[in-house]
C-alpha cells in the first residue's frame, strides 16, 4: 500500500499535468524537489558557519584571553546563523503558498540560494575587520556586506515578482494581492541595504544598526505583511478585550 506522502506526490504530479494542458507552452512540476533541494542548501550553509570559528593558538595559561579576543567571530556566527534561519523561515512560508513550479521560479530560487549562501562570507569579513580595528577595512567590509545582502533582497524581489505574474503557480486560497505586496518587503530590503552601504563609508556604526534591524524585521514578517498585520490586529483586539473584562470584574 502506498503511503500518504507518495499518494500526495503522485496526486500533485497528476494535477500539474492537467494544469499544463491549459498552458501548453509551460511545463509545471511539483514543489517537492525544489523545497528539498533548498532545505539541503540552507542546512549545509548553516552547518558550515562554525568553520569560521577557528581554534585559537595560545601560550600556556592564555587560553581564556585568546577565546575572549575572538569575540567578533562568535558574533559573526550568531548573526549568520540567525539570518540563515530567517531566510529559511521566509522560504518555508513562501512555498507553503505555492502549488507548482515552472522554469522561471526554479531560476529565481537558484539565484536566491546563491545569494543566501554568500551571507556568511561578508559577515565573517565584517567580524574580522572589527577585530583588527582598522577604519578603512571596516568601511570596505560594510560595503561588501551591504552589496551581498542587498543582492539577496533583489533575489527575493525577483521570486515574488515571478509569483505575482504567474498566479497559476500559487495555491487557490491565496489572495491575488499577497505576492505583489510581498515585493514591498524585498524593495525595502534593497533600499535599506543600499543606504547602509553608502552610510557605511562614513558611519560604519549606523550601517551595523541597519544590518541588525533588517533580519529582525524579516523574521517578524516571515509569514507576509498581510498576515503579520492581521496577527497584530488580532493581538490588539485580544488585549483590549482582556482589559475590558478586567474592568468589568473590577466594577
Amino acid at each position: 500500500m502506498k503511503n500518504e506522502s507518495t499518494s500526495r506526490r503522485e496526486f500533485r504530479h497528476a494535477a500539474a499535468a492537467a494544469e499544463t494542458s491549459q498552458w501548453p507552452q509551460v511545463r509545471l512540476s511539483s514543489t517537492d524537489r525544489l523545497e528539498t533541494f533548498s532545505d539541503g542548501v540552507l542546512s549545509i550553509t548553516i552547518t558550515l558557519l562554525v568553520a569560521e570559528i577557528v581554534r585559537p593558538e595560545h601560550a600556556p595559561g592564555q587560553l581564556l584571553n585568546r577565546l575572549v579576543e575572538q569575540w567578533p567571530s562568535y558574533i559573526a556566527f550568531l548573526a549568520s546563523f540567525f539570518y540563515t534561519g530567517v531566510i529559511w523561515l521566509n522560504h518555508r512560508a513562501v512555498f507553503s503558498r505555492v502549488r507548482y513550479c515552472d522554469r522561471g521560479l526554479h531560476l529565481a530560487n537558484l539565484f536566491l540560494l546563491l545569494t543566501s549562501g554568500l551571507i556568511p562570507f561578508p559577515t565573517a569579513i565584517l567580524s574580522s575587520s572589527m577585530q583588527t580595528g582598522n577604519d578603512f577595512d571596516a568601511r570596505i567590509a560594510v560595503v561588501l556586506y551591504a552589496a551581498i545582502a542587498g543582492s539577496m533582497c533583489l533575489a527575493w524581489l525577483i521570486l515574488f515578482h515571478v509569483l505575482s505574474i504567474h498566479p497559476w503557480l500559487v495555491e487557490h486560497h491565496i489572495g491575488s494581492d499577497f505576492f505583489p505586496k510581498e515585493r514591498l518587503r524585498a524593495i525595502l530590503g534593497v533600499v535599506c541595504y543600499t543606504v547602509a552601504g553608502v552610510a557605511g563609508l562614513s558611519m560604519p556604526k549606523l550601517a551595523l544598526v541597519i544590518f541588525l534591524a533588517l533580519p529582525v524585521f524579516f523574521g517578524i514578517t516571515s509569514e507576509g505583511l498581510t498576515e503579520t498585520r492581521i496577527r497584530l490586529q488580532f493581538g490588539q483586539a485580544q488585549r483590549k478585550g482582556a482589559i475590558t473584562r478586567d474592568a468589568d470584574r473590577a466594577g
